[in-house]
């Protein structure tokens, strides 16, 4: 087909968010990694990884049969093509999924995927209200990715505890401050002045102070090992020190390459800390 209609149609079956791969193969990474110290279930790893690229997958023609995203099937051939694709990610995920609760036995998946499924739903609720509401329904969109973590660890180590949790946690905090930077760098582009940055910026500085409470509290209470926090640092300079950097123009790839860069950094540094504080 012409290669205008090619591209229409991959628009169509094919996620169009790049950061969002990094916000769940990242935690999916971190998570089984985690969950390595404990069990050893490659088998498992490799159908919840097939799983949940297929349903990842899936949400894109989805949205665009059910009208909720700018990108929509108008012809026969574009209808034809997102039928196709949700069968073909609806069939992957089943067998994968059906694989992991009949051969593998990992029925905890199931209220796990049920939770994520309910912040997938929220987020396109949001998305109905206005592009206003565009950063919260990312936040909450998030929430739903970054679970690939807990789902990680546990078809990795057979359970579903306090860790699992703590590492969706982590995940999804590291996950806020990216959204929040990348939308206040898209805010601040036409910013002149390090004062306009700084007037734009309140509330990714307070989302980012939030961060830092909760990891200190956390830390307090015993739910984290110091050394888990020290991932979040080479974020929380990024951030921090971009008020102080001269006003200059936007380059949206370079932006997003960075991104990329920092979430790997954080995924590394995660995995370290959580195998040098069990030493």
């Amino acid at each position: 087909m012409p290669s205008a209609n090619a591209r229409r149609i991959g628009l169509l079956i094919w996620p169009r968010e790049h950061g969002a791969w990094g916000m769940l193969l990242v935690p999916l990474v971190t998570g089984a990694a985690a969950g390595f110290r404990t069990g050893r279930s490659l088998a498992g790893l490799f159908l919840f990884v097939l799983a949940a690229l297929a349903l990842f997958c899936l949400r894109t023609p989805a949205e665009a049969l059910l009208q909720t995203t700018p990108w929509r099937a108008s012809s026969e051939r574009e209808k034809g093509a997102v039928y196709i694709s949700i069968a073909v990610y609806l069939s992957v995920a089943t067998a994968a999924l059906g694989l992991l609760l009949i051969w593998k036995g990992d029925y905890l998946l199931l209220p796990l995927g049920g939770m994520a499924f309910l912040f997938f739903l929220a987020q396109a609720g949001i998305k109905k209200l206005g592009r206003e509401n565009r950063v919260l329904g990312q936040l909450i969109g998030s929430a739903g990715l970054t679970s690939t973590a807990a789902g990680g660890y546990y078809v990795v180590s057979g359970r579903l505890d306090e860790t699992a949790l703590v590492a969706w946690g982590l995940n999804w905090l590291f996950a806020a401050n990216q959204i929040q930077y990348v939308q206040l760098r898209i805010q601040s582009a036409q910013a002149k002045f390090r004062g306009e940055k700084l007037l734009r910026g309140g509330n990714f500085l307070m989302g980012q102070a939030v961060t830092i409470i909760l990891l200190f509290v956390a830390w307090l209470r015993g739910d984290i090992h110091p050394w888990l926090s020290l991932a979040f640092v080479p974020v929380f300079y990024r951030g921090t020190a971009w008020f102080f950097k001269k006003p200059a123009p936007l380059r949206i790839h370079r932006l997003g390459l960075s991104e990329l860069a920092h979430a790997i950094i954080f995924g590394v540094l995660l995995i370290l800390a959580v195998y040098l504080s069990a030493v």
